[in-house]
């Protein structure tokens, strides 16, 4: 007969840790989030990136089972460098954790190769229960999410969808985003880290793709988008 002591070892050893990775520019929601992961017995933070250049780096050195990754960093969006990481490590089970609406930013994450997606204005029992979907392999949006898509994909087979802003990048939807809640060229550049030129260049290309003929009705374009998806 098995003492219970031993019994108790054997069943701690035979629980499988995970090793993640947290990327994230702000460095109290990286300590915030580490220390919920740390609560956890199946799962031990690796590493800790504040941009896509550490990350990668991070990713490389430590070999993470899961990265935690969110969308708006300093140069390489989220969803940029989830592509990248998921090329290089095709095994690695990402999740995203962002500020952004999952209506609008999920799709595009799970499509890049993400596992899940969670709003960071979730409940920290759902950000426990998404790891350990993503961490086993399984696909994590909220149940609400879910049901939009089980719609989208019902009414268009493809799985595509016709809405002109599906036609912009990544980054040119935080652009349009952020244009829609009132910020200004400079205001945007200094939220998503980058130049007043580069921001310019992506309004442009947003004029051009949804075909607007300037920037005030740009402006009214986002304003409405973004309160049709609030």
């Amino acid at each position: 007969m098995i003492a219970p002591a031993t019994l108790t070892t054997e069943i701690e050893t035979s629980m499988t840790t995970y090793r993640v990775l947290l990327v994230d520019d702000h460095p109290g929601f990286r300590r915030g989030v580490a220390s919920l992961i740390g609560d956890e017995a199946e799962f031990t933070v690796c590493g800790e990136a504040s941009n896509a250049s550490g990350a990668l780096d991070a990713m490389r050195r430590l070999k993470p089972d899961v990265a935690v990754v969110d969308i708006s960093m300093p140069g390489i969006n989220g969803i940029e460098l989830l592509k990248m990481m998921r090329a290089e490590q095709p095994h690695l089970n990402v999740l995203i954790l962002s500020m952004h609406d999952e209506s609008v930013y999920a799709l595009r994450a799970l499509r890049a190769g993400a596992k899940g997606y969670i709003m960071k204005a979730e409940s920290l029992e759902c950000l426990v229960t998404g790891l350990r979907k993503v961490a086993a392999g399984e696909i994590y949006v909220s149940p609400k999410f879910s049901t939009r898509l089980i719609f989208k994909a019902i009414q268009s087979p493809t799985g595509e969808t016709s809405s002109p802003v599906d036609q912009l990048s990544d980054r040119e939807l935080e652009v349009l985003q952020l244009l829609g809640k009132g910020y200004g060229t400079r205001e945007i550049a200094e939220q998503l880290h980058l130049s007043v030129k580069t921001v310019e260049a992506h309004r442009a290309n947003i004029k051009r793709k949804l075909q607007l003929k300037g920037a005030p009705e740009l402006v009214r374009y986002a304003v409405r988008w973004v309160e049709s998806h609030q």
